[in-house]
């Protein structure tokens, strides 16, 4: 069996799983959607249910998919100990656009006269 990464890999399995985020969904509701033909809809959706990232239960005619998150859990928990690589990389953005941030403000207020300005400027207009 192949991967949980291998798995995910494909683009359109990713998709597929972003789908079933919402709710539950048919072959032919993924099929309208994603826009490939129902056999290709298929067979990724074997490929998830073999590898326990979707599981199916049938309603009169149609099978309906939902995702399993335990594979992702698993996953989510094998990834842990390489966040600080990245988490790093986003704290720096974040500190990097809220300083930005605070540059662009005294700029955008410096243009608009305060409350005192506009208080004496109506003053004078009065007769």
């Amino acid at each position: 069996m192949a991967s949980a990464f291998e798995i995910l890999a494909e683009p359109h399995r990713r998709a597929i799983l972003a789908m079933l985020l919402a709710s539950e969904r048919s072959v032919g509701e993924i099929e309208r959607r994603l826009r490939i033909p129902q056999p290709a809809v298929s067979k990724h959706l074997r490929v998830l249910r073999e590898a326990g990232f979707v599981t199916a239960t049938v309603d009169a005619q149609r099978r309906l998919y939902r995702l399993n998150p335990q594979p992702l859990q698993e996953l989510d928990a094998w990834l842990a100990p390489f966040r600080r690589f990245w988490s790093l990389h986003l704290d720096a953005l974040e500190r990097h656009l809220d300083r930005q941030q605070r540059a662009a403000e005294p700029s955008a207020h410096a243009s608009r006269p305060t409350n005192k300005a506009r208080a004496k400027s109506a003053s004078r207009r009065k007769p």
